[in-house]
């Protein structure tokens, strides 16, 4: 119990208050003034207000502050208990609430943690159903064919789905879906169809009859036209590429029509050959084109075709001819897109290949013998080389880190044979230099790394900056890239995802011993 009003907020700022009991008449500070600086710091707390004077402004003041309950004086017991009681009760229930309040914000809280971990583990699902079998590879003999991919999902289901796959030495299948609809029945119809390809073409690849479009297509309709929905219709694009023969086999199924760049710079159009694929469909057309003098490809879905151009400059089909004849790599594609769309409406899916070659447009070329000390020096090198290309500190810098990056892992992983996990054991324990000391010691003569610099000049003079690294090492499945990509948090090679940031593109061969990274000046 306090004194006066000053002592009063002493106790309040010291203890655990439940209920405030004050006069109005009070030496020091009246009632009303403490209750004041009270409420500034605590709107809840229940304020019982004494007072026997009868003034309008004082109690009409009170009730401003949020006084719970007024007695009057003099106090008799009974009305005491009863004032007393009512606000015991107004505390209990205000805590019950606030307690379910908690208890139902908790419970939203974990239901939307549920869903979201429910939602990522279906997009998990998902991209692993979108089968791809040249993860950050570059393909072909005499070329270097680079093959990239834009998947911008506009839902964490999404309605597109597409698959690129090794048939054999220089023969590939690409596969893009794109559900006609929205929602999850667009989704499942699409995850659907793609693992059944999928799985179909698994078999051709080992089976004694080999790869047929044909057949391929007859059994994927077979099995989707049963589960669509009335109405539903799913547009398909089947290609085949077959270097060997410089044939491109293809049954689009409503799809926009195929990009194809010739070595003179121009662009032809393959327009679809066949109408959606729905419950009655029955034929369709494989059509076949000569590939031998095309140096890019562009397939995609409709998302990117139907994309309307910011402030209302019509719809991306008018200019995506232009920006592919525009674009070297994936990268510049993709700012080309993003620069021009700003809401995206729908989902988007791209295969974008580009038979890159150098080989007319070496600039420096090293070999060195596989060491730390050889690759201190060849950092140096490289830089310097660099920065006769650009006065721009950013891009030497990113240049420098992927370079930084590629030839450690030419070194470390490639000649030297330490993989990420065997190299953070030894760091962590710490044999890492001593360990790697005794395989320079062992290899260094017999294990080079071979560095070669090309500059290519594309569209409008654009320059760019090719650089290649070869090790002699074993090399590795590239496929083991998509984990770093996809748990980069956790994964130990965070460099090779660095490297790819930085970059405007890392393409491995298919042993992974041999590592192409491109930069724009």
């Amino acid at each position: 119990m306090a004194k006066n009003g000053q002592e009063a907020l002493s106790l309040c700022g010291n203890k655990k208050i439940d209920i405030v009991l004050t006069d109005y008449d009070m030496p020091v500070m009246n009632g009303l003034d403490m209750i004041q600086v009270i409420r500034k710091n605590n709107k809840k707390i229940p304020i019982i207000f004494v007072t026997g004077i009868e003034d309008s402004d004082v109690i009409i003041e009170a009730l401003h502050l949020q006084v719970t309950n007024f007695l009057k004086k003099p106090i008799d017991v009974e009305s005491l208990l009863e004032v007393m009681d009512n606000t015991v009760k107004i505390i209990i229930a205000d805590q019950t609430i606030e307690k379910e309040n908690t208890f139902k914000l908790q419970q939203l809280q974990e239901r939307d943690a549920y869903n979201t971990y429910q939602e990522d583990l279906g997009f998990l699902k998902e991209l692993s159903i979108l089968r791809n079998d040249f993860y950050y590879q570059r393909i072909g003999m005499e070329y270097n064919c680079l093959i990239d991919f834009i998947y911008m999902p506009l839902d964490t289901l999404s309605g597109d789905a597409y698959s690129a796959r090794k048939l054999g030495d220089n023969h590939y299948f690409y596969l893009i879906v794109d559900g006609m609809g929205k929602g999850i029945s667009a989704s499942f119809t699409s995850i659907l169809i793609t693992a059944f390809i999928n799985y179909k073409i698994d078999k051709m690849i080992v089976g004694k009859h080999g790869f047929d479009l044909g057949y391929l297509i007859e059994e994927a309709a077979k099995y989707i036209k049963p589960i669509l929905l009335d109405e539903e219709m799913l547009a398909i694009s089947f290609i085949e590429i077959d270097m060997i023969a410089s044939t491109l086999n293809y049954a689009l199924f409503s799809m926009p029509p195929l990009l194809i760049q010739k070595y003179n710079g121009s662009v032809e159009k393959i327009i679809s050959n066949n109408p959606p694929l729905s419950e009655y469909s029955e034929k369709f057309e494989i059509n076949s084109y000569n590939v031998n003098d095309v140096t890019k490809y562009l397939f995609y879905s409709d998302g990117l075709n139907e994309s309307e151009i910011n402030e209302g400059k019509g719809i991306y089909s008018e200019c995506i001819q232009d920006d592919f004849r525009a674009s070297l790599t994936r990268e510049d594609f993709k700012n080309k897109i993003l620069e021009k769309i700003h809401v995206q409406e729908d989902d988007i899916t791209c295969i974008f290949i580009n038979r890159l070659d150098c080989k007319n447009n070496l600039l420096f070329e090293k070999e060195i013998n596989s060491s730390m000390a050889n690759v201190e020096k060849a950092q140096e090198w490289y830089e310097e080389i660099f920065e006769t290309f650009t006065t721009d500190e950013v891009l030497l810098s990113k240049a420098t880190l992927t370079f930084t990056e590629m030839i450690l892992n030419a070194h470390e992983h490639g000649n030297m044979g330490i993989d990420s996990l065997k190299k953070h054991k030894m760091i962590s324990d710490g044999s890492y230099w001593d360990v790697l000391e005794v395989l320079e010691l062992e290899r260094c003569l017999l294990k080079k790394i071979k560095i070669s610099i090309y500059k290519v000049i594309y569209h409008d003079n654009q320059e760019y900056i090719v650089t290649n690294i070869k090790d002699d090492g074993a090399g590795f499945d590239t496929q083991i890239l998509t984990k770093i990509f996809r748990n980069r948090e956790q994964f130990n090679g965070k460099g090779v995802f660095i490297s790819r940031k930085s970059s405007y593109g890392i393409y491995y061969n298919n042993i992974g011993n041999d590592v192409t990274f491109i930069h724009k000046l």
